[in-house]
């Protein structure tokens, strides 16, 4: 178990000010979060207890366990009982509760996350190609079966797509990279199950994934990055051509994939 912070001269104590504002939760949660972004505070580390904190910010313990539980909400605190409280071995949780709370909020277009998207995965696929073992090209080749397999399933191969993107994403080796496509592929989701269902998409898309792996088997970032690209602004293509149009999740354009569903099923 990590032992507490030592009172020192430079101790997390000496540098914490007596709260005089009136949210004095919001005072104390600002006062944590400047300590961990100057370094005073490191992932992993104890906070003094309940206590200690309390005389040294001269609020309550109501007050204090208020900003405690809202920077353990978002992820930047961990709370266990029994242990105390200590800051976040990573910032994954952090990241993801921004990153969705800002694109609830800013309502971005289903077409500007997929070019996004695009870009980002290009990248992570370069570097799987340049990274990747023998081990990971042979998961990915069963996954390429899996996909080959299910080509007259729809959900099915949209289970499995979700699996390849991701899986190349985390063989990239960068998980801040590996997170950011995840949280964009979680929010366009809904327009990539409809581009799903149009006529030839999935025999499209396979061919795409297949050009994507065989750049990664052969250890060519370039060409990896370049069939991600192409994979992508071709399902994009097909997104806008088929009805998609510009929509943020949870906005009222937001009907646009079920637009595509329903020209989607009137080909059928």
């Amino acid at each position: 178990m990590k032992d507490r912070l030592k009172l020192s001269p430079k101790s997390v104590e000496s540098m914490i000010q007596r709260v005089t504002k009136i949210s004095i939760s919001e005072e104390i949660a600002k006062q944590i979060m400047d300590l961990i972004s100057s370094g005073d505070l490191v992932p992993g580390q104890r906070l003094p207890s309940e206590r200690e904190l309390c005389q040294n910010f001269g609020a309550s313990r109501s007050s204090l366990r208020e900003a405690l539980r809202c920077l353990s909400i978002v992820g930047v605190l961990n709370a266990r009982v029994g242990e105390g409280t200590s800051v976040a071995a990573d910032g994954k949780k952090f990241l993801r509760k921004i990153m969705e709370w800002r694109m609830i909020t800013e309502r971005h277009d289903v077409e500007n996350l997929l070019k996004v998207r695009t870009a980002l995965e290009g990248v992570s696929a370069a570097e799987t190609a340049l990274q990747a073992t023998e081990e990971d090209i042979a998961n990915l080749r069963k996954l390429m079966a899996k996909m080959k397999a299910a080509l007259k399933d729809q959900k099915a191969f949209a289970i499995l797509d979700l699996e390849f993107h991701l899986a190349v994403a985390n063989l990239s080796g960068n998980t801040l990279l590996a997170d950011l496509i995840s949280l964009i592929r979680s929010q366009v989701a809904k327009a990539l199950h409809a581009v799903l269902l149009l006529p030839n998409a999935i025999p499209l898309s396979f061919k795409e994934h297949t050009a994507v792996f065989q750049a990664i088997e052969r250890h060519d970032p370039e060409a990896a990055r370049d069939a991600m690209h192409l994979h992508l602004e071709s399902h994009l293509r097909r997104y806008t051509n088929s009805g998609g149009s510009k929509s943020g999740p949870g906005s009222k354009a937001a009907k646009a994939p079920g637009k595509v569903l329903a020209r989607a099923r009137k080909a059928k």
